[in-house]
């Protein structure tokens, strides 16, 4: 990326290291970014928080993904497109504008540079902070549930599965569940008793306790198994889910851990019914026409757990940390 004059400067949050978390945070000002051939400039208005930042900072790409420092964390942001890169034709400075800036973050500063094949327009009925908490949390949330549970959303299945997604109170499992029931699943959602009415208003048919079962799949009061698992929670061995399994039921893990991924390269060779699916969303700019039209069709909701501005990042930072938020943390920019 080409750094414009550094007299232009912008402030932003940043990290100089690996570890540290919220006190890594530093308040920090850099120059104003200049946007490459097929990139924007945009003067950010909001930027979601998600756990994916924090778990970068502690170092879990490291070994695959190395970043270079200082880093500016944040990946999904809106914001009003400044100025454009010579190859730009769909998008002029003015437009409102919603993007997902992927593994590069810069989303908690002033200004970001956004790549077109993940960004579109803001419609004016989506607020900045609406979508802003709509990125990789509703990536992962719609893959795993159209691509990996394999449920129609566009219409409601003749015949429903039996759907469980685990620790269903955050980011992505407040809209897997959205997805899920647009595609007529029957949904069975584990979370904090705090949030059992939250869940259920957003359709879930049962919600149970996530902490009171030993089993990472509790019991469906419907008496049924379970033909799909979305694990959005910390990561638990396969055999705590294999009970509550249909006969050829199976878990799509959204935080796989080393021993998961060694489980599901054993199930491609293997004759087991049940399998485990470590899983990774992919940010592209279809999806995003998908989810925000459901937005607007008011089919989806988003759920904003709480809001903070640029200054206060690193309270929001330990609060994704804590990981009991209902919904996203979204920082706004002024």
């Amino acid at each position: 990326m080409a750094v414009a004059d550094a007299s232009h400067m912008m402030k932003a949050v940043s990290y100089s290291k690996y570890g540290g978390g919220a006190d890594g945070l530093k308040d920090v000002e850099l120059p104003i970014p200049r946007p490459k051939r097929e990139e924007l400039l945009v003067k950010v208005e909001a930027c979601s928080i998600n756990p994916i930042d924090w778990k970068v900072q502690k170092g879990a790409m490291k070994p695959v993904l190395p970043y270079r420092f200082p880093h500016v964390p944040g990946a999904d942001i809106t914001g009003e497109v400044v100025s454009v890169g010579p190859a730009v034709t769909t998008f002029v400075p003015g437009d409102k504008i919603i993007s997902c800036l992927g593994r590069a973050g810069g989303g908690l500063a002033e200004y970001a540079i956004a790549p077109i094949t993940t960004t579109i327009k803001r419609r004016k009925d989506v607020s900045p902070v609406q979508g802003a908490a709509m990125g990789i949390c509703a990536f992962a949330a719609l893959q795993s549930v159209r691509n990996s549970a394999g449920i129609n959303i566009e219409e409601k299945n003749k015949k429903s599965k039996n759907l469980l997604i685990r620790a269903a109170a955050g980011g992505v499992g407040t809209l897997a569940v959205q997805f899920a029931k647009l595609g007529g699943a029957h949904v069975t959602a584990t979370c904090s008793p705090h949030n059992f009415g939250l869940l259920k208003s957003l359709g879930a048919d049962e919600v149970l306790d996530l902490y009171s079962a030993k089993e990472a799949a509790p019991p469906s009061p419907s008496g049924n198994k379970y033909d799909v698992v979305i694990n959005c929670g910390p990561h638990r061995p396969f055999p705590d889910y294999k009970s509550q399994l249909a006969h050829k039921g199976f878990v799509i893990d959204l935080t796989p851990s080393p021993t998961g991924i060694a489980t599901s390269a054993l199930h491609a060779i293997s004759l087991s019914k049940k399998k485990y699916f470590p899983f990774v969303h992919i940010p592209n700019q279809a999806d995003m026409y998908v989810i925000f039209n459901l937005l607007h069709q008011k089919r989806i909701k988003t759920v904003i757990d709480s809001t903070y501005p640029l200054d206060k990042a690193r309270e929001a930072w330990v609060k994704s940390m804590e990981g009991h938020a209902a919904g996203k943390i979204v920082i706004t920019i002024s």
